[in-house]
């Protein structure tokens, strides 16, 4: 069967100019900014026009763009590599071409047996995943994709991802502890921050996020190493989840711990990664007298991780929900139901 593999991500601006327009359709999204439209729309040129210096400094650190697009591309190569000529990928990104409308002619004009939706945020949120798949469900409507689906709304337990993880973080403990040997660690799983009012509603994050990390864990209970789960990237006034990341970093200072900061989120490297948590933060632990600070690498294109993915697909076989109509045990309905379904 042809098998068109639909990757998406929140996508990136590619050049200056992109930066603004990129962040004001980031802020425009009705599932990230839960306001009517038109006070959506009046506070996402707010926020895009409030931090564009800062926002413009940081993407020249990065050579004036994102490297987002690239990586995914790779990660797509590397996954066609694996699973075989009947299976093609595609890109869809959010916030910035190629947007799901541009992709789904590309998909639509190659014709597949099937389409098979691979978000590449391990853990569902409605903000990032759910957003993802109502943008791609019109859009197909829109051309009039017609092709059976394949939705698979979340991986975070998934043995292979989790220990490909692993491996990274294992990578990264033994760098820290090369630097000072005897020193006590602390991992941060740090993820992508959410407001507490949408876990409230019924957002299965946080629980896939623990979830996520507690699975890696067990597969480093032989290094002795502490773990925490963190949150960074707030944007909004609003109350997030915690501890913020800076707030651990900080802690582990006045602990006279190291620490090991694991994006647990994120699949690609991004200004989130790249500058945030590489220059940013680690600043914050040098100010608040951390005696190690080390990032373990992101997935990106790592062979395990694309095994990992690859088995994902090739385990998806039938049309319709990536677990029979429960994505999370945490919740009694799958949220793709919750979130998407009409």
């Amino acid at each position: 069967m042809r098998t068109a593999v639909v990757l998406f991500n929140l996508g990136g601006p590619d050049r200056p100019e992109a930066i603004k327009p990129f962040r004001v359709n980031l802020f425009s999204d009705k599932a990230i900014i839960r306001a009517p439209w038109f006070i959506r729309v009046w506070l996402s040129r707010l926020i895009a026009a409030s931090s564009a210096k800062a926002a413009y400094e940081n993407y020249q650190l990065m050579g004036g763009k994102s490297p987002l697009l690239e990586l995914t591309e790779k990660q797509g190569r590397a996954l066609e590599a694996q699973l075989g000529a009947e299976y093609r990928c595609f890109i869809a990104m959010r916030y910035w071409h190629p947007f799901a409308r541009e992709t789904v002619q590309e998909v639509k004009a190659w014709a597949p047996d099937r389409v098979l939706l691979l978000p590449l945020y391990p853990q569902f949120s409605s903000t990032t995943t759910g957003s993802s798949l109502a943008d791609w469900r019109e859009a197909a409507a829109w051309v009039g994709l017609m092709a059976p689906v394949t939705t698979l709304c979340c991986w975070y337990d998934d043995p292979a991802y989790i220990a490909a993880t692993a491996a990274m973080v294992r990578e990264a403990i033994e760098d820290a502890m090369a630097q000072q040997p005897g020193l006590r660690l602390r991992v941060l799983f740090s993820a992508h921050g959410l407001p507490e009012s949408i876990v409230r509603a019924g957002d299965p994050y946080q629980a896939e996020v623990e979830a996520s990390c507690e699975a890696v864990m067990a597969h480093l209970a032989d290094t002795g190493v502490e773990g925490q789960v963190c949150y960074q990237s707030r944007a909004t006034p609003q109350k997030w989840l915690e501890p913020s990341t800076i707030d651990a970093i900080t802690q582990a200072g006045k602990d006279k711990v190291g620490v090991v900061v694991v994006p647990i989120a994120f699949v690609s490297d991004h200004i989130e990664t790249l500058v945030e948590l590489d220059i940013e933060n680690r600043h914050v632990a040098e100010e608040a007298g951390v005696p190690v600070y080390a990032r373990a690498r992101v997935a990106n294109d790592d062979p395990d991780f694309i095994r990992a993915l690859a088995g994902i697909v090739r385990r998806a076989a039938e049309p319709g929900l990536c677990r029979g109509g429960t994505a999370c045990g945490a919740h009694k309905d799958c949220p793709w139901e919750k979130t998407i379904a009409p």
